[in-house]
């Protein structure tokens, strides 16, 4: 996926407020507080932990399937 103005939006939303994200990867549903953005190979990487568990995940933005707001 490559994503739209409006998803970059609110992914830079919930990393200012730390709201929570529901991102969709290879069939897996992920609800995560994203941390922040960053570059690696040339590829966007979003840098986030888990509500719950406090553990780190690292998500490439190229390979999720669908980005929503967690409300």
């Amino acid at each position: 996926m490559q994503p739209n103005t409006a998803q970059y939006d609110l992914l830079e939303r919930a990393i200012i407020d730390g709201a929570r994200l529901m991102i969709m990867r290879r069939g897996t549903e992920y609800v995560v507080i994203p941390e922040r953005l960053r570059l690696e190979s040339g590829r966007e990487v979003i840098v986030a932990r888990h509500p719950s568990t406090g553990h780190r995940l690292e998500l490439i933005i190229d390979e999720i399937d669908l980005l929503e707001a967690v409300r």
